[in-house]
C-alpha cells in the first residue's frame, strides 16, 4: 500500500476546509470538535509516536464552528532528535487532503515587555532560526516550487477575520513577529536580547517548518502563539515547562472561542488563497 492511499484509509476520506495543529498544553481545544472520529498521528506513514508531554498525537477528524476541520493535537520537534522531514511528515499528509487553510498554534515566550502571559499573539511573519529548511534535500514537486517565495507566509485575510471576532468578544489578541530556536533549553537573557533587535516579538521552538511547508504549496496559513511565559531576561523566575502547559489550559477556553467563530471567516476571507 502506498502512503496516498494509507493516509486516506488513516483519515477514513475525510476532506477538511481547514487544518489545525495544536501546541504545547493547547490540546483541551479538540473537545470543541464536533462528532470527532479519532486517530493516532502514528497511524499516517513514517510518523512517530510524540513523546513531549502536553502534545497528545492525535489526529480528530470533525467539525467545528460548522466547518470541516482535520485536528493534529499535538507535533513533533526537532530537539527530540528528528529532523525537519520528520517533524513536518504528518502536516504534509494531510495537506493532500485539500483543505483551504492551515491554522497552527503554539506556545511562546513574550519578549515584548508590554506582553502579558495568558495572552494570544496572531503571527505576522517569522524568523527561522532553526538551521534548516523542511525544504531541503530531493525536490518533491507536491511541496510546490523548487524555490518558493516566503514574503506572504501569514494570511493578513485570516488574522483580520480572528481580529474582528476577538473585538466582538473582548478578548486581547496581539500581533508580532515569532522567532523558531531548536530547543529544548530555552534562550538565555543574551539571546533573547538579540531576538528583540531582529525584530521578534515572541520565540518559540516549533511552528515555522510547517508554515513554510504550507506556503509552499499555495496555502493560507493564520498562526496564533499562546504567550505561556515571558521570556528570559524578562521574567523575574526560572522558566518551566509546567508553567507552559498551566497556561495553556488556561488560554485554551479563550483560544477555543475565537476558533468556533472564527474559522468560518477566516476560511471565507482567504478564499483558500494564500
Amino acid at each position: 500500500m502506498d502512503d496516498k492511499t494509507r493516509v486516506r484509509e488513516v483519515l477514513g476520506g475525510f476532506q477538511p476546509e481547514a487544518v489545525l495543529v495544536l501546541g504545547s498544553g493547547l490540546g483541551a481545544v479538540a473537545s470543541r470538535v464536533q462528532d470527532a472520529c479519532v486517530q493516532p498521528q502514528a497511524a499516517l506513514p513514517g510518523v512517530p509516536v510524540a513523546a513531549v508531554s502536553g502534545h497528545g498525537g492525535e489526529i480528530l477528524c470533525g467539525t467545528l464552528g460548522g466547518r470541516r476541520v482535520l485536528v493534529l493535537s499535538g507535533r513533533l520537534h526537532l530537539y527530540e532528535g528528528h529532523n525537519l522531514g520528520v517533524v513536518t511528515r504528518a502536516l504534509r499528509h494531510v495537506l493532500s487532503t485539500g483543505p483551504r487553510l492551515v491554522i497552527l498554534t503554539n506556545a511562546a515566550g513574550a519578549i515584548q515587555r508590554d506582553f502579558r502571559p495568558g495572552e494570544l499573539m496572531l503571527i505576522a511573519d517569522h524568523l527561522n532560526l532553526s538551521g534548516g529548511s523542511p525544504l531541503e534535500g530531493a525536490h518533491d514537486p507536491a511541496d510546490g516550487p523548487r524555490f518558493p517565495d516566503m514574503s506572504n507566509v501569514w494570511s493578513v485575510a485570516a488574522r483580520r477575520a480572528f481580529r474582528s471576532v476577538a473585538d466582538e468578544r473582548g478578548v486581547t489578541l496581539r500581533e508580532g513577529v515569532y522567532a523558531m530556536l531548536r530547543g529544548p533549553q530555552y534562550e538565555t537573557p543574551a539571546e533573547v536580547r538579540m531576538l528583540r533587535l531582529l525584530g521578534a516579538d515572541a520565540v518559540g521552538m516549533s511552528t515555522v517548518p510547517e508554515a513554510i511547508v504550507t506556503a509552499a504549496r499555495g496555502i493560507p496559513v493564520l498562526g496564533i502563539s499562546m504567550l505561556s511565559n515571558l521570556a528570559a531576561g524578562i521574567s523575574r523566575v526560572p522558566l518551566r515547562h509546567e508553567e507552559v502547559l498551566a497556561e495553556g489550559q488556561k488560554a485554551a477556553h479563550v483560544l477555543g472561542m475565537l476558533l468556533e467563530t472564527g474559522l468560518a471567516r477566516a476560511i471565507d476571507a482567504t478564499g483558500g488563497r494564500a
